[in-house]
Protein backbone atom coordinates (compact mmCIF):
# COMPACT_ATOMS: atom_id res chain seq x y z
CA UNK A 1 0.00 0.00 0.00
CA UNK A 2 2.92 2.32 0.71
CA UNK A 3 4.04 2.01 -2.91
CA UNK A 4 0.55 2.92 -4.13
CA UNK A 5 0.53 6.12 -2.08
CA UNK A 6 4.03 6.94 -3.32
CA UNK A 7 2.93 6.44 -6.94
CA UNK A 8 -0.09 8.69 -6.44
CA UNK A 9 2.14 11.34 -4.86
CA UNK A 10 4.61 11.17 -7.74
CA UNK A 11 1.79 11.35 -10.30
CA UNK A 12 0.42 14.47 -8.62
CA UNK A 13 3.87 16.04 -8.82
CA UNK A 14 4.07 15.16 -12.53
CA UNK A 15 0.59 16.63 -13.01
CA UNK A 16 1.79 19.87 -11.43
CA UNK A 17 4.78 19.92 -13.75
CA UNK A 18 2.48 19.41 -16.75
CA UNK A 19 0.42 22.39 -15.66
CA UNK A 20 3.64 24.36 -15.39
CA UNK A 21 4.55 23.38 -18.94
CA UNK A 22 1.13 24.54 -20.13
CA UNK A 23 1.71 27.90 -18.42
CA UNK A 24 5.14 28.14 -20.01
CA UNK A 25 3.60 27.60 -23.43
CA UNK A 26 0.81 30.12 -22.75
CA UNK A 27 3.41 32.66 -21.71
CA UNK A 28 5.63 31.99 -24.73
CA UNK A 29 8.57 30.55 -22.81
CA UNK A 30 11.75 29.61 -24.63
CA UNK A 31 11.25 26.38 -26.60
CA UNK A 32 14.32 24.64 -25.19
CA UNK A 33 13.13 25.34 -21.63
CA UNK A 34 9.76 23.79 -22.46
CA UNK A 35 11.41 20.72 -23.99
CA UNK A 36 13.62 20.31 -20.92
CA UNK A 37 10.54 20.34 -18.69
CA UNK A 38 8.74 17.85 -20.93
CA UNK A 39 11.76 15.55 -20.75
CA UNK A 40 11.77 15.85 -16.95
CA UNK A 41 8.09 14.81 -16.80
CA UNK A 42 8.75 11.89 -19.16
CA UNK A 43 11.63 10.72 -16.96
CA UNK A 44 9.43 10.99 -13.86
CA UNK A 45 6.64 8.97 -15.48
CA UNK A 46 9.15 6.40 -16.64
CA UNK A 47 10.39 5.92 -13.06
CA UNK A 48 6.83 5.45 -11.86
CA UNK A 49 6.19 2.95 -14.64
CA UNK A 50 9.27 0.93 -13.70
CA UNK A 51 8.19 0.87 -10.06
CA UNK A 52 4.65 -0.28 -10.95
CA UNK A 53 6.10 -2.97 -13.22
CA UNK A 54 8.42 -4.10 -10.43
CA UNK A 55 5.44 -4.48 -8.10
CA UNK A 56 3.54 -6.39 -10.77
CA UNK A 57 6.42 -8.78 -11.35
CA UNK A 58 6.82 -9.41 -7.63
CA UNK A 59 3.12 -9.98 -7.01
CA UNK A 60 0.83 -10.81 -9.94
CA UNK A 61 3.41 -12.50 -12.15
CA UNK A 62 4.95 -14.47 -9.29
CA UNK A 63 1.52 -15.66 -8.16
CA UNK A 64 0.61 -16.76 -11.69
CA UNK A 65 3.91 -18.56 -12.28
CA UNK A 66 3.66 -20.43 -8.98
CA UNK A 67 -0.02 -21.23 -9.55
CA UNK A 68 -1.53 -24.39 -10.97
CA UNK A 69 -3.32 -22.81 -13.94
CA UNK A 70 -1.14 -23.00 -17.08
CA UNK A 71 -3.55 -20.71 -18.96
CA UNK A 72 -3.14 -18.01 -16.31
CA UNK A 73 0.65 -18.35 -16.47
CA UNK A 74 0.57 -17.91 -20.25
CA UNK A 75 -1.83 -14.98 -20.03
CA UNK A 76 0.30 -13.08 -17.54
CA UNK A 77 3.52 -13.80 -19.42
CA UNK A 78 1.96 -12.60 -22.67
CA UNK A 79 0.82 -9.42 -20.92
CA UNK A 80 4.44 -8.67 -20.06
CA UNK A 81 5.61 -9.45 -23.59
CA UNK A 82 2.87 -7.26 -25.07
CA UNK A 83 3.77 -4.47 -22.68
CA UNK A 84 7.40 -4.46 -23.83
CA UNK A 85 6.46 -4.76 -27.49
CA UNK A 86 4.14 -1.75 -27.17
CA UNK A 87 6.76 0.25 -25.28
CA UNK A 88 9.37 -0.42 -27.94
CA UNK A 89 7.11 0.76 -30.76
CA UNK A 90 7.16 4.32 -29.42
Amino acid sequence: MHEHKDHIHRLKIAEGHLRGIQRMMDEGAYCVDIIQQINAVKASLSKISVSVLDQHLKSCLTTAVRGDDPNERERVLHEIIDLFETANKN
